[in-house]
């Protein structure tokens, strides 16, 4: 049930994305190209191609123990100056030694690729929702050298909101900062916290997705952004 209600609001989310991008072509912003000073101006049309922005967040922690590492590149573009939408790629290694016994070592993969909605009902604030199919591979070795593997998968809906450094009309460049939640609660998620799991008493308890990285503008010209007159 669950699934399905996850492949319906990706259909809903990628129905939004067309709406946009169709109103963002008829209302399309005079813009002229930073390195063309003194060209005529020209009322662009359907895709533009200095929308389109990269960037993404990394993960990098070591502790006593253990180490964290992950990645999570992008690729969107802007629709208009109230809505971004893309494509985003999980990555994240878990590695921890004496994990419950002294040399035993835990390994984890978690990798999916995801679709992403972000509004911004003004220019440094924005709303967002994010749906994502991650696989979660587990690999533990006891201390006897005996290994036991397991992959489980689950579908993600991220809600939530975030803070935008920098995002200005014309311009895809700037940091953010987001708070979200999977509300599906998957127990399979990657984003929550599974208490007395396969018991009559388990509970999935919802854990904060804090994520901070940046928007990459491509194709903006020699000043950064093309400009808005």
């Amino acid at each position: 049930m669950k699934k399905n209600y996850c492949i319906a609001c990706l259909f809903s989310i990628l129905l939004l994305m067309m709406a946009s991008s169709a109103f963002a072509q008829d209302n399309g912003p005079k813009v002229r190209n930073a390195n063309e000073d003194g060209e005529e101006r020209i009322d662009e049309k359907g895709f533009k191609k200095h929308n389109l922005f990269t960037g993404g967040t990394a993960t990098l922690a070591f502790y006593s123990g253990g180490s964290v590492l992950g990645a999570n590149p992008m690729l969107g573009y802007k629709l208009n100056d109230y809505f971004d939408a893309g494509v985003v790629l999980n990555f994240a290694y878990t590695g921890q030694r004496d994990y419950m016994v002294v040399n035993d070592k835990l390994k984890q993969f978690v990798y999916g690729p995801g679709v992403f909605l972000r509004a911004y009902p003004v220019p440094f604030l924005f709303a967002q929702a994010q749906v994502e199919h991650n696989f979660t591979t587990q690999s533990y070795r006891a201390l006897g050298g005996n290994v036991t593997s397991s992959t489980k998968d689950a579908s993600s809906l991220l809600l939530g909101a975030g803070f935008a450094s920098g995002r200005v009309k014309g311009g895809t460049t700037f940091f953010y900062m987001s708070l979200l939640f999977d509300v599906l609660k998957n127990r399979n998620s990657p984003y929550v916290n599974v208490k007395h799991y396969g018991t009559s008493s388990e509970r999935v308890d919802l854990v904060p997705v804090i994520r901070a990285g940046v928007n990459i503008g491509l194709f903006q010209g020699r000043y950064g952004r093309y400009q808005e007159f």
